[in-house]
C-alpha cells in the first residue's frame, strides 16, 4: 500500500524497484495495480492508499531483503509478504463502487426484540 499524496511517478517508481528486486532473484508470477482504495483504518493520516500487489516465487534470502527495504522505503504505509500454494488461483479483486446505502428490513424477515418472527405464535 503506497502513500496516495507522493505523485503517481514516485509510487510507480517504489513499485518497480520491488519489481526489479523480485525479477532479480525470484520469478514474478502476477502484477496487478489496484488503484486508490479506501482503507479500513488510517494509517499515518491517510484513510487511502495505492494497492500494489504481486504474485512471485523467492528464496527466503530475497524475502529478507525484500521485508528490509520496503520497511525503510518513504512511500510504503504497509505491506505483507504471504506465503501461498503455488497451485492457488489468482483472483482479482472486484472493482472500486459506491458505499451500499443502509440495508433495508423487510417486513417479511424482521423479527422482534426477543427474535421470534412475526409469523410465530405462542398458541
Amino acid at each position: 500500500m503506497l502513500d496516495p499524496e507522493l505523485d503517481a511517478p514516485a509510487r510507480d517508481a517504489l513499485a518497480q524497484d520491488a519489481r526489479g528486486q523480485i525479477e532479480a532473484k525470484g520469478d514474478l508470477k502476477h502484477e496487478n495495480s489496484w488503484g486508490l482504495r479506501k482503507m479500513a483504518y488510517e494509517i499515518n493520516h491517510r484513510t487511502e492508499a495505492d494497492y500494489r500487489w504481486m504474485r512471485f516465487e523467492a528464496p527466503s534470502d530475497l524475502l529478507d531483503s525484500l521485508d528490509h527495504n520496503l520497511k525503510i522505503a518513504d512511500g510504503v504505509l504497509r505491506f505483507r509478504i504471504f506465503k501461498v500454494d503455488p497451485g492457488a488461483p489468482v483472483i482479482v479483486p472486484p472493482a472500486v463502487t459506491a458505499a451500499p446505502g443502509p440495508r433495508e428490513r423487510s417486513a417479511q424477515g424482521a423479527r422482534d426484540d426477543r427474535g421470534d418472527s412475526p409469523d410465530d405464535s405462542d398458541e
